[in-house]
């Protein structure tokens, strides 16, 4: 009996923020896979090791989780003024589906590290010592992120103190910028807010009216109040995420929440655009232990959030919901603004489940609209494994 051999192509596990992914330089794939379509979904999935009715991903590179369930595919620029185009899939853990809607905030700290690492940025923009400006199209979203990569002796410097809730051990920091991160596409044409209002009136079957913010920034991202919804926002994973319905709660919260703001035209559509949007609830200031055991003082943050990622609560912050987090908190009015304590800012920091987080950004207000012109963070990223991953030659 005739058995197919496995393939090898070339990869990199890294992490960046709070996620893990596998990365690929486009021109590595297979010549079926450098293509959008079936058969670069089916490899991705074979990477991953989905879809696993076991939901634990044991036959791939995905660590059973939202964060861990992750793919990028690079390559360099043909767009002016841009070094490398970032492509983003989450694999889904149990369904035969990636998901191509949104970006990983998380893992936009790393692109500019395997970029250079690649090859794809012009060695006359890398410094042998200081910080390299990765100037990054996000194919997604079709936006802009700037990178700001520390460089030693010529190489990427991935070693530092900087720490980073959420992450066991400190690393070099890694200062992203999001720019003009509002949707231009989906869900109103370009506006932050799709409906055209700070603050929404969503009707949840099984929950009643909620009071909603729905903003279209750094991701689609559905805010509501904890307390509107039995929560007080100091919750960890497990309060949630060993609750059935309180999961089946959100996903109808979600599922509206995305029918509103325009991304899908019918509520079964939602179960295949697991991605987007996302669902947080805010909460005003308050003191709790994270995950970690580290204490949380209520001095120590401007508000609480918590926010769901593929159907489970995060252990952490999605980076792009913290774009969403940072733009909704520099607008008053917005309920992320009013958990805060309202009025005007140009920065906030959250709490989450691992601890603490803070973003910026910049927000005006012309004729009525609302623009934001860029949201920035720190993260790190590094290296965890290179060289080839393996799938079974008829996997795609």
């Amino acid at each position: 009996m005739a058995h197919v051999p496995q393939i090898r192509i070339p990869a990199t596990y890294m992490r960046g923020g709070t996620s893990k992914g596998v990365f690929f330089s486009l021109t590595d794939l297979p010549d079926a896979a450098q293509v959008a379509g079936a058969a670069r979904d089916a490899l991705l999935l074979r990477v991953i090791g989905s879809p696993d009715p076991y939901g634990k991903q044991i036959d791939g590179m995905g660590g059973a989780t939202s964060s861990t369930s992750k793919t990028v595919i690079l390559s360099r620029s043909t767009r002016p003024e841009h070094d490398v185009d970032y492509l983003f899939g989450q694999v889904s853990i149990d369904k035969a589906f990636v998901d191509w809607s949104g970006n990983c905030g998380n893992l936009s700290a790393a692109v500019g590290a395997f970029a250079i690492s690649a090859g794809l940025v012009d060695a006359s923009r890398i410094p042998q010592d200081g910080v390299a400006t990765v100037r990054i199209w996000q194919a997604n979203i079709g936006k802009t992120i700037i990178a700001q990569v520390p460089m030693t002796d010529g190489a990427v410097q991935e070693t530092g103190d900087f720490e980073l809730d959420g992450v066991t051990f400190p690393a070099a920091e890694v200062e992203v910028a999001f720019m003009d991160p509002a949707a231009e596409e989906e869900g109103g044409g370009g506006s932050m807010f799709p409906t055209g209002n700070l603050v929404d009136d969503l009707e949840v079957p099984g929950v009643g009216m909620l009071k909603a913010t729905l903003i279209n920034v750094g991701i689609p991202t559905v805010f509501v109040n904890a307390a509107a919804i039995g929560y007080t926002g100091t919750e960890l994973q497990d309060a949630i995420n060993s609750d059935a319905k309180a999961l089946a709660m959100f996903e109808t919260i979600r599922a509206h929440g995305a029918l509103r703001m325009g991304l899908i035209k019918d509520l079964a559509e939602a179960g295949n655009r697991q991605h987007t949007p996302k669902v947080a609830f805010v909460a005003p200031p308050a003191s709790y232990v994270s995950s970690s055991g580290k204490q949380v003082s209520v001095d120590d943050v401007d508000l609480l959030v918590r926010a769901l990622s593929m159907g489970k609560l995060h252990h952490a912050m999605m980076g792009t919901a913290a774009v969403a987090i940072g733009a909704a908190a520099a607008i008053p009015g917005t309920l992320v603004n009013l958990a805060a304590g309202g009025g005007d800012r140009t920065a906030v920091r959250f709490g989450h489940p691992s601890g603490t987080l803070r973003v910026g950004a910049e927000a005006t207000e012309v004729d009525g609209d609302w623009t934001v012109s860029k949201a920035i963070m720190s993260r790190s990223a590094r290296v965890l494994m290179e060289g080839w991953v393996r799938v079974p030659g008829d996997a795609f």
